[in-house]
């Protein structure tokens, strides 16, 4: 909603300053006096929406929208906002309906982007990869479209092309950190001494901490793949001081909400939910983990089963939670805890039936299973057994040691704000056993356990014990993953594409002199 569409409503206008200075509470104030003395006045509405849309409120957000639209307000920057507002609800089908729309309407190749990058989430490659092709062509000073073309590529198994997107964006803006954290991450010993010399002198000149921070990542892989492990520890750690200096996760937060569960969520609650809704195929199995646990390898053995689909990391679970927070808040504060033990019967069928639909958008292939492989939904098992109680559970574990490190060596953009500090990086993976250790002890046998070690060394034994689980008989095509033409859209993706290797255990010898915050937070977990 532009300014001069506001100019004479004083209020809108000062709204509208507020926002600019990212003062929500105060913008939201102005609207609603302009609202109180214009109840239902359409660009009040829309204002409003917009804030909502920018602080998260994503359901106010929407109803904000749809009410100014039916007030007669059809702009194109309602349409906009509304469009967005759905797709960061993770709403795919109703997301790629409104943007194709708005290509009809608006000619601008973000929305065309924002377009492929649903089909990528969709899993649909084949039609999401010529448009990034095109966009990137067409707007060739402009990385992000670079950018977006590699990330496509790469999903695709398509490297050298990958890399060669990633340098476009490079070229055209060298100090920026994104591109060369992509090149960096797609595989082992690729960048250069002269991309090393560019970037250290991009991240003395850069001035905007979202390139900084990759930058500093991206040495620190460079020197990692050189052994050169005192200088690359110098980046990663810098890179990480100053991505957590942006946050404010506190630690003790989650600690507090694992206690919840645990004294909340007891033997009653799981014998309770495992009849509350008829068993429908195809049945979710969700794949947790801590992030860098080796679930993406674990993912690509089970595809290669006849009766298994894997459809990557899907945002679904988390996104009809927060959607369920911030509907359940509205009326006053309430922890997840209480949220969740006040969900209705109601609620959770239409909760575990919109999952089922909007992952129905993805090729599931008639396999009587299909995995959602996002490793977060670790702490959101409560959660999905109220609203999915069919759904399994396959838990990959790794080395606190080693998968503490390989989340402080990994540039996270977002999701994941404990990876930043090795401290809280340990105290995460404690909480995280915790809570797997009460689900153990609550409802044996819900979830099947896998090591990553032991995954390496004896994957047959650790196969056969998943697919008795899901009670599946073998197929030795589970043993031939790497030759899979899937598409892989993780930071694991080329190493699926390779037989098995135990490069990734044991590595945080290499670290040893600078992780004793990881090894004080694990404590007895460090050696296991």
């Amino acid at each position: 909603m532009a300014s001069s569409s506001v100019s004479a409503y004083p209020r809108l206008s000062e709204a509208e300053k507020e926002l600019a200075d990212d003062r929500y509470d105060a913008a939201a104030a102005h609207v609603l006096e302009h609202l109180r003395q214009r109840p239902g006045e359409a660009r009040g509405l829309a204002l409003l929406g917009r804030i909502a849309l920018r602080t998260g409120a994503l359901v106010q957000a929407e109803q904000f929208l749809r009410q100014a639209m039916a007030a007669g307000l059809s702009g194109i920057d309602v349409q906009r906002d509304l469009a967005s507002t759905i797709n960061q609800q993770e709403r795919p089908g109703d997301a790629l309906r409104a943007f194709e729309h708005l290509e009809t309407i608006f000619d601008d190749p973000q929305i065309t982007a924002t377009r492929a990058l649903i089909l990528d989430k969709l899993g649909r490659n084949a039609q999401a990869l010529p448009i990034h092709a095109a966009l990137a062509r067409a707007n060739a000073d402009d990385p992000p479209y670079w950018i977006a073309y590699g990330h496509s590529l790469r999903a695709a198994g398509r490297i050298d092309e990958a890399v060669s997107a990633y340098r476009a964006a490079t070229a055209a803006d060298p100090e920026r950190g994104e591109a060369w954290w992509a090149i960096a991450n797609v595989k082992s010993n690729i960048l250069t001494e002269t991309d090393i010399a560019i970037m250290e002198e991009m991240a003395t000149v850069a001035v905007d901490l979202l390139n900084i921070v990759p930058l500093h990542f991206a040495l620190g892989r460079a020197f990692h793949d050189r052994a050169e492990y005192q200088r690359a520890f110098h980046h990663f750690a810098e890179g990480n001081r100053l991505r957590a200096g942006t946050l404010r996760y506190r630690p003790e937060e989650l600690s507090s909400e694992i206690d919840q569960f645990i004294r909340e969520f007891g033997p009653d609650f799981f014998e309770r939910t495992a009849a509350e809704l008829p068993s429908v195929a195809p049945v979710p199995v969700f794949l947790i983990s801590l992030p860098r646990s080796g679930s993406t390898l674990l993912e690509q053995m089970l595809d290669q089963h006849s009766q298994i689909t894997a459809v990557g990391e899907l945002p679904y679970i988390g996104a009809l939670l927060r959607s369920t927070m911030e509907i359940h808040i509205r009326h006053g504060p309430a922890t997840l805890t209480q949220v969740l033990l006040g969900l209705g019967a109601e609620e959770k069928r239409k909760l575990g039936e919109d999952y089922l639909a909007r992952t129905a958008l993805h090729k599931l292939g008639g396999a009587h299973f299909f995995i959602d492989k996002m490793p977060m939904n670790w702490s959101n098992v409560l959660f999905i057994r109220q609203i999915l109680p069919q759904a399994k559970f396959i838990e990959i574990r790794r080395n606190g040691m080693d998968c503490g490190l390989s989340n402080f060596l990994h540039y996270f953009s977002m999701a994941h704000p404990a990876s930043f500090d090795l401290d809280h990086m340990g105290r995460a993976y404690v909480d995280y056993v915790r809570l797997m250790d009460h689900v153990d002890a609550a409802a044996s046998g819900l979830i099947q356990h896998v090591r990553y070690e032991a995954l390496v060394d004896d994957p047959v034994t650790e196969l056969r014990g998943v697919l008795n689980y899901l009670g599946l008989d073998w197929q030795p095509e589970l043993l031939l993953f790497h030759e899979s033409a899937r598409v892989v859209r993780t930071p694991s993706a080329e190493q699926v594409r390779r037989p098995l290797n135990r490069q990734g255990i044991g590595a945080a010898k290499c670290y040893g002199r600078w992780l004793q915050p990881l090894r004080a937070a694990l404590g007895p977990l460090a050696d296991t």
